[in-house]
């Protein structure tokens, strides 16, 4: 998907939880990116560090997954891209 140009409110009430979280990845060298939402499904994409850490799925589900879902209660899924 190429970059979005104009973001929807779902969009942008990820990206604010995103950037509560970003932080903590940048300080050990990785990032995220969110690539899309649709339907109740957000699609992120990891990069840095990120890409060969042991703990990414537990990164993905327990952290960015577990906070998404409890802030805006319409989110059904994360995934990783």
């Amino acid at each position: 998907m190429s970059k979005i140009s104009k973001l929807n409110k779902e969009e942008i009430a990820v990206k604010e939880i995103l950037e509560t979280l970003r932080p903590a990845m940048e300080a050990d060298g990785g990032g995220i990116d969110l690539v899309s939402v649709q339907n109740g499904i957000v699609n992120i994409k990891f990069k840095g560090a990120c890409l060969l850490c042991p703990s990414i799925v537990m990164t993905l589900k327990l952290g960015i997954a577990k906070t998404l879902k409890e802030k805006l209660l319409w989110i059904k899924d994360v995934h990783r891209i």
